[in-house]
């Protein structure tokens, strides 16, 4: 939690994704400006948009369920966003993977009672603490109470009066603990980082993250959605089918270019130095920092020793 906050404090919570860590030393964040706004996406479905990652509000006749919750400074006021929707419970809370501008809340909720529901390996990272690929810079540990207390390996399922969550994992896709969440009645998906509307997305190689698998879960959601659902990115405004796939081209496109790079030999500096998303920059990139971390990112998605992939991996990878 400790790097994830001194990361936003130096790049500012709207591109807080696809930035690296800051140096320790760094200021912490400054939560008392944050604000809390709720987006209404219909079939009594919201997103909040905070200081962090997107959350998503799904209203059951019996309970709520939200999919992800942002740093714990924020949990009155996300509290308070979620209560002017609903005077219901909120009964779960799903992360779509363990970086701590998602699942920063889990603590805080679960005192009050809310399941906190995430991948195996969401659980996993949490308790080992992690490393960020491009800085070095360590994530100590999460106290026991922020660790989810529901698990799943590949599939799982949340139902509530009126409401059924289908929760999926992605395999090495932005971590190696992503879940996408399908609300089909509300016409809904979360996607977590999994898709960034407009910007270009973080791909933690160091924890499992993998341009291929990226593209394998846009491949996903493309099949799943038309032009009716309301598509709640892990950072960036709501989004329809048609900003998803222009995000899959940018993604195919990045992968198809580096990997000729990859092939030539060319070293990670090298790779920054020739710029090759340049014409890229201009739509998905907020300032050269994240133009080169994404550089950076793909690159070692393609240039680095896989480690054992699991064979579902394998086949996904092998149809893209």
């Amino acid at each position: 939690m400790a790097a994830v906050t001194a990361l936003l404090a130096l790049s500012g919570p709207a591109f807080a994704q696809q930035q690296p860590a800051a140096p320790p030393s760094a200021p912490p964040m400054d939560y008392s400006k944050a604000e809390i706004k709720t987006v209404a996406l219909g079939n009594n479905a919201y997103m909040l948009e905070g200081q962090g990652g997107n959350i998503t509000v799904v209203v059951a006749k019996d309970g709520i369920i939200l999919v992800d919750g942002q740093f714990a400074p924020l949990h009155d006021r996300i509290k308070a966003a979620v209560a002017a929707t609903s005077s219901l419970p909120i009964k779960y809370l799903v992360n779509t993977h363990y970086h701590g501008d998602h699942s920063g809340g889990n603590e805080a909720f679960a005192k009050e009672g809310v399941t906190v529901v995430a991948q195996d390996n969401v659980k996993k990272r949490l308790m080992a603490g992690t490393t960020n690929g491009l800085t070095g810079v360590k994530t100590p540990p999460a106290p026991q109470g922020a660790l989810p207390s529901d698990t799943y390996t590949n599939f799982s399922k949340i139902r509530l009066q009126g409401r059924v969550a289908d929760l999926k994992h992605i395999p090495n896709a932005h971590s190696d603990g992503d879940t996408y969440v399908w609300f089909k009645t509300a016409r809904v998906l979360a996607t977590g980082d999994t898709f960034t509307n407009g910007r270009y997305p973080n791909i933690d190689f160091a924890n499992g993250g993998n341009i291929k698998g990226m593209i394998a879960a846009a491949d996903v959601y493309l099949k799943l959605t038309n032009a009716r659902t309301k598509i709640v990115p892990g950072h960036g405004p709501v989004a329809d089918k048609a900003a998803l796939a222009e995000f899959r081209t940018m993604l195919v496109t990045a992968r198809d270019r580096m990997a000729k790079l990859v092939k030539d030999g060319k070293t990670e500096d090298e790779a920054v130095a020739l710029k090759p998303f340049a014409d890229l920059d201009p739509k998905w990139a907020p300032d050269e920092l994240a133009s080169k971390n994404f550089i950076r990112v793909v690159y070692h998605s393609l240039a680095d020793k896989p480690d054992s992939q699991p064979g579902l991996l394998k086949r996904i990878f092998r149809r893209n």
